[in-house]
This record gives structure tokens, sequence and C-alpha cells, in this order.
């Protein structure tokens, strides 16, 4: 697949050299010539001097034939208009764009631009590697009756049966996220050290759930 990448800071850079080691066609865009530089002398993609939602830029740097757009740049206007550009003008399909505000953000995701918030999700991740106990809210149904949050399971869980936590816990386990990658388990998944377990609880029972998996499973339970 051929991407584009607004933006050659730290991140964009980072991407571009990931998304090539992995097979793929990469141009990068950046108004400033000399930040190309943090892309090294092995990058084999393009190097476009140019503003990223200049449509006839976005051309020099094969939007037309591409298959998905990155807009990470400093300025957050710059990423959602190059993103909307990208969707918009040129019909690209996978687009992302990386706002540093949380509240715009939201508000650019009910546009139909993902978004990655840099500063929330840096600081979610961070605090919960911190202060790992409890359970983290990520969604919550309108009524505020159900939601999806990641809760901290204490070590006695591991090797246990995802069928045994939910019988125990009185939740339903939603997805894991093991080595960085998602995974939708079955009942007979068995949880691994360094797991990240996302469940779907009523709101009025978190405090009980937060304790059993803090507790652990009963014993012989597996």
């Amino acid at each position: 697949m051929h991407i584009v990448i607004m933006g050659c800071g730290r991140v964009g850079a980072a991407l571009a050299q990931t998304l090539e080691q992995q097979g793929h066609t990469v141009a990068v865009i950046d108004q400033d010539p000399t930040a190309f530089r943090r892309l090294g002398s092995g990058f084999g993609g393009r190097r476009v001097t140019g503003v990223g939602f200049d449509q006839d830029t976005l051309r020099e740097a094969g939007i037309e034939e591409a298959g998905a757009f990155a807009a990470v740049s400093s300025g957050d206007n710059s990423n959602i208009i190059a993103a909307r550009v990208a969707r918009e003008m040129f019909g690209i399909e996978n687009v992302a764009a990386r706002i540093y505000d949380p509240r715009r953000a939201e508000v650019y995701q009910r546009l139909g631009i993902p978004t990655v918030a840099t500063v929330r999700w840096t600081a979610d991740q961070m605090l919960r590697r911190l202060l790992p106990s409890g359970a983290e809210p990520l969604w919550r149904d309108p009524s505020g009756g159900v939601q999806l949050a990641e809760v901290h399971t204490t070590p006695s869980w591991i090797g246990h049966k995802i069928s045994t936590l939910q019988e125990e816990t009185g939740v339903r386990v939603a997805f894991l996220t093991r080595l960085g990658e998602a995974i939708l388990p079955s009942s007979q998944t068995v949880l691994q050290e360094g797991d990240l377990v996302h469940v779907m609880m009523r709101t009025d029972e978190i405090a009980k759930v937060e304790e059993a998996f803090a507790e652990g499973p009963e014993e012989g339970g597996h």
C-alpha cells in the first residue's frame, strides 16, 4: 500500500520508517526540508516539501494512489484540515489525525475522522502503569447503566480461563490487550502475564467487580 504522512517530527519519521520496513511505499510531507533528516539515509520513500493540506502537494506525494493518510504535524488545525482534504477531496478511507487537545479530538471523531489525542492517550497509559489498581472506564452507554472498563487483575488470575473469571466476577470480558494487540477471547482463553482485561459491567457493580478482580480466583477454580 502507498501511505502519505504529513509531518516529519519524531512520530511521523518513526511511522514512515516502520511502514517502509513492513513493505509499504511511503511519502512524507513537511514544510521544513531539514525535518527529513530524521528519516535517515536508508529511507527510500518520497520527501515532499510543502503544506500537507495543499492539493498539489498531496498529489506530488502520491495521494491519488494512496490507501491511507496520517496527519501527525505539530498543529491540530493543520492536521484536521489535511485529514478532511484527504478524506473528502481524494476519497482516502483510512485517515487518522493526531490532535493535542482532547476536547477537539472528540468533536473530530464525530466528523468521522479517527483521531489520536496524544496528550490524553499518553497520560492515560502512564497512569495505568503508575496506578494499575481498580477500573479505568473507557465507554458508557447513554443511560450510564453499563460501561466498558479496563480492570486491573491480580497476578493470581494468570493461568485461569476467561470463563472462570466471568463466572466468579459477574462481568463479560469484551477483549484482551496482549503484547499490544487486541484479541477477542473465547471462554477457553487462558489469561497470560501482561494481559490487559477489558470488561463490560453494570456501573453500579464497579466496586464489587474491582474487589473480585483484586482478590483472585476461588481456591481450586481453574
